[in-house]
């Protein structure tokens, strides 16, 4: 038998030191430094002076806007704050691209001017100024995105689209309609230059405008081109076109007058105009980035390049003109109290996106059909898209209302999403337009067609002719709008549909319409135009996935037959029932297990790894349409139909 070791002195000591029992030294935890706000707060004062705001917009090559600004400066001040916009109207979020601006300097005459980005918000810049210093020089260039990755291209070697707020800087302490600035800008030489400014002098290649406050300027981009066109479509409103090629601007008379249609159908709803007069800035181009986004008295728009040239095969592609132009009275002369800032720092609220853009992608609709922008057949494609969305094909209905979404450019800036139709994104759009849809035939049925959503716009968006102001409004005047048209629950009706999660699909109104969701195996020619336009084939209401021309995988929806498979994102299918990928192979597979028992088996690569997958699909392929419910017109017929040419 052996003793029991003895513990040495000093491993007992370690041992009680380590123990629980024994007490331990307070741990260090710092205390919050006090946040300074060293920015001046907007006021309703005029800015002394008028900024000069130069902009050589000539090296598209390279893709660069060199900017001069000249900024008076105030008696006595020792700091010059400058802010480059943050929270852009039309984004519903604080979309500035500060990083975009580079070699960046400030100078008083020629002397350089010591400056400094503040540490809180790193739009402003701190400019220290000598004494009697009377004004400031920026200078700085901005860097146009040369490819899709960095950014949208607003600079091809046939166009531009100038964006003020994004290669300009304001001084702080100010609502931006009371600073005063003259703009120039200088353009290719034989370019021609479109912008609802006033007061333009032009001479070899450099353009000015007469001085505007800087919400105005901010309001009023630029589009211009090598190969471009005017058109007068009466009321003051113009078609100004820029486009890759000149033989794409070829519209034939019929299909302009479309546009001069949209025009009088807008007067005809809204009855008053909230502008003086109107541009639309129109490119048709697959090398500058997309938009659609709207101004007070313009829009930039984008089309597809043979939009104009081939219209019937690209009738899908037309909606943006119209619903930009909703948005003059709608979003811009009528505007959610919280959606309005004094200024671009002062963050934006969204709650009433589901009127601002919900009405008006109602609103896109029904005029794109009464002008004839877009057929009947499909406006009526694209209501049925929308209805079997909410119908099936998006599962986080049940957790999120859609007032919830109107946060969405805030928190994810429209980036791809891994499961989207469990998540939703931005449906306060097209769900809202369904649901304004069932308010007007609400309306309709209780007044026996009488009066309809329309004269809640003419009363709600309309005012005095050419006052392109703004009117701000709330969710008490929604509603009290709504029973001045036809007394009703509008409170109730309203939160329920668009404040409350887990609610029916909102197909009432096309049903009370005197329409009804189908599915066909054959996708409705807005949906086939959008595919072939995408090169994508949607598989989204069968196996539950959109996939590429090479069998990726783009989409997933949330527990369909190819989730509950696990296919995701980027998983590449190789092989269907063991014969090669093709777009032909996958939807006659579809077709051919339409009633069978045995799932389709998918041969799908992800990363490096192969696998087999089967899934059970035997529903055949599924494309939404609306089908009358009755003959006749029936409600959605009378909404579409022209007013202003009967």
């Amino acid at each position: 038998m052996h003793k029991p070791l003895a513990v040495a002195p000093l491993f007992a000591a370690l041992f009680l030191s380590t123990s629980p029992l024994t007490a331990q030294a307070p741990r260090s935890a710092p205390m919050a430094i006090p946040i300074v706000n060293s920015i001046p707060a907007a006021q309703d004062v005029p800015y002394p002076g008028t900024i000069e705001l130069d902009i050589d917009a000539t090296d598209v090559v390279r893709g660069i806007y060199r900017v001069t600004q000249t900024i008076p400066v105030k008696p006595g001040a020792r700091d010059l704050v400058l802010l480059h916009p943050q929270w852009l109207p039309g984004n519903h979020a604080p979309s500035g691209n500060a990083a975009l601006l580079n070699d960046i300097r400030f100078f008083a005459g020629n002397r350089p001017l010591a400056w400094k980005r503040d540490p809180l918000d790193v739009f402003a810049f701190h400019v220290t100024l000598p004494d009697a210093v009377r004004e400031v020089t920026a200078k700085f260039v901005h860097t146009s995105p040369l490819q899709a990755s960095e950014g949208r291209i607003t600079m091809t070697r046939e166009m531009l689209n100038l964006q003020w707020e994004k290669m300009s800087l304001y001084p702080a302490g100010h609502y931006v309609r009371q600073i005063r600035v003259k703009p120039t800008v200088k353009a290719p030489e034989g370019w021609t230059v479109f912008t609802a400014l006033d007061g333009k002098t032009a001479r070899g290649g450099i353009h000015t405008w007469a001085a505007t406050d800087y919400e105005t300027l901010v309001d009023s981009p630029i589009f211009a081109g090598r190969y471009a066109t005017r058109t007068d479509l009466g009321h003051g409103v113009w078609m100004d076109a820029i486009a890759d090629k000149p033989e794409l601007l070829a519209i034939k008379p019929e299909h302009m007058q479309t546009y001069r249609n949209l025009i009088d159908e807008s007067l005809a709803l809204y009855g008053t105009r909230p502008f003086d007069h109107y541009d639309f800035l129109l490119a048709m181009t697959n090398r500058m980035g997309g938009i659609g986004l709207e101004h007070h008295r313009s829009s930039e728009n984008q089309y597809e390049p043979k939009s104009w040239i081939e219209w019937d095969k690209m009738d899908w592609d037309h909606n943006v003109i119209p619903h930009e132009l909703v948005h003059s009275w709608n979003g811009k002369y009528r505007r959610p109290a919280d959606l309005w800032t004094p200024d671009y720092r002062t963050p934006m609220q969204n709650s009433l996106l589901w009127v601002y853009e919900g009405q008006t992608q109602f609103w896109g609709y029904v005029l794109a059909a009464r002008s004839g922008v877009q057929s009947k057949d499909t406006v009526l494609a694209m209501f049925a898209n929308a209805a079997a969305n909410y119908a099936e094909g998006q599962p986080g209905r049940a957790w999120r209302a859609v007032d919830d979404t109107t946060n969405d450019p805030i928190i994810n800036r429209r980036r791809p999403l891994p499961y989207s139709s469990l998540a939703r994104s931005e449906d306060y759009y097209v769900e809202s337009a369904l649901v304004w849809l069932e308010a007007d035939q609400l309306i309709r049925q209780g007044t026996r067609g009488a009066r309809g959503l329309d004269n809640f716009a003419r009363v709600f968006f309309g005012g005095r002719d050419g006052d392109w102001g703004v009117r701000t409004y709330d969710f008490d005047e929604v509603v009290r709008t709504l029973n001045a048209v036809y007394p009703h629950d509008w409170a109730t009706f309203l939160t329920a549909r668009i404040k409350t999660p887990n609610q029916p699909a909102p197909l009432a109104g096309i049903t009370q319409a005197g329409y009804r969701l189908v599915w066909k195996e054959k996708p409705n020619s807005f949906e086939e135009g959008r595919m072939a336009d995408g090169k994508f084939t949607n598989l989204f209401y069968s196996l539950g996935v959109n996939v590429d021309g090479e069998g990726k995988v783009t989409t997933v929806r949330w527990d369909s037959p190819a989730f509950d498979a696990g296919l995701v994102t980027g998983t590449q299918i190789v092989a269907v029932n063991d014969v090669a990928f093709s777009t032909d192979e996958i939807k006659s597979a579809i077709t051919a297990a339409k009633g069978s028992k045995d799932p389709l088996r998918l041969i799908v690569k992800r990363g490096e790894a192969f696998r087999t997958v089967p899934v059970a699909w035997h529903g055949g392929l599924r494309y939404p349409w609306l089908e009358k419910t009755a003959n006749g017109d029936g409600g959605l017929d009378r909404l579409l139909a022209p007013r202003a040419r009967k």
